[in-house]
């Protein structure tokens, strides 16, 4: 039995803007501009198909890797887009959080970033979660420690550990888990993002690369999600009546 619902949350990898600009011949930096106007396309395309919740790959924490340069150039872009963007976010009632170890930032950038969050807390629209210096596993890895900080301090016996409260720790708590991935760029993996919330998403991948992501591309993916038989580990049957219930 498929559905015919909305994703309630959507995450993507947005891969491919260095390649794009390199079939352009153009510098890498022309690639991360475009990929910065694809986005702006997609958020205001789910809000307009009444996705409740958006979470966006923008900064791994193997991006340090990259080129010194690069690495400045899109730290650069990134504080110049949240200073643009931000009213943009508040006027259409986004909700906008980050979500990674912040402790590698910039002072300056981390105050921008909550600066940001701060102008959009009371919005109710559309949650749009960047990730930025992120990985699934850092994303476990600090669950862990809170936990056991809790259970140290006496505010948790260790038996009482269980899915709810990993989850509650997690980098992304108080948001549905993802429906459906999407990766543009052609790679078919998940890359250390979101390992733990990713369990029973839908997984999508296209050739497109991020750049040319438009609506159009938004819509294939949702349908593709819309023909997938969500079952959760029951049968058929069972998510049939559920989903008639």
């Amino acid at each position: 039995m498929t559905t015919d619902a909305t994703p309630c949350h959507i995450a993507i990898i947005m891969d491919g803007n260095g390649r794009w600009a390199g079939l352009r011949h153009s510098p890498r930096v022309e690639g991360h501009r475009a990929g910065v106007r694809a986005t702006r396309a997609i958020i205001e395309a789910c809000g307009e198909r009444g996705i409740k919740a958006l979470t966006l790959f923008a900064f791994s924490s193997e991006n340090w890797r990259r080129p010194r340069s690069e690495v400045g150039t899109l730290l650069d872009l990134f504080r110049r887009t949240l200073q643009a963007e931000t009213r943009k976010l508040v006027d259409n009632n986004v909700h906008l959080r980050f979500i990674g170890d912040r402790s590698r930032f910039p002072d300056d950038l981390r105050r921008e970033m909550e600066r940001a969050e701060a102008l959009t807390a009371d919005a109710d629209g559309l949650t749009l979660s960047i990730a930025v210096n992120y990985g699934g596993r850092w994303d476990i890895t600090q669950a862990a420690r809170a936990l056991a900080d809790a259970v140290k301090r006496g505010e948790l016996e260790p038996h009482d550990i269980d899915e709810v409260a990993v989850a509650s720790r997690m980098a992304l708590a108080g948001v549905t888990e993802p429906d459906l991935f999407i990766r543009t760029g052609g790679e078919r993996r998940i890359s250390n993002y979101l390992l733990w919330q990713l369990a029973y998403t839908e997984l999508w991948f296209c050739d497109r690369l991020w750049p040319d992501f438009d609506a159009d591309a938004l819509d294939e993916a949702i349908a593709f999600y819309q023909g997938r038989e969500r079952r959760f580990g029951r049968t058929s049957a069972q998510a049939a009546a559920m989903q008639h219930a």
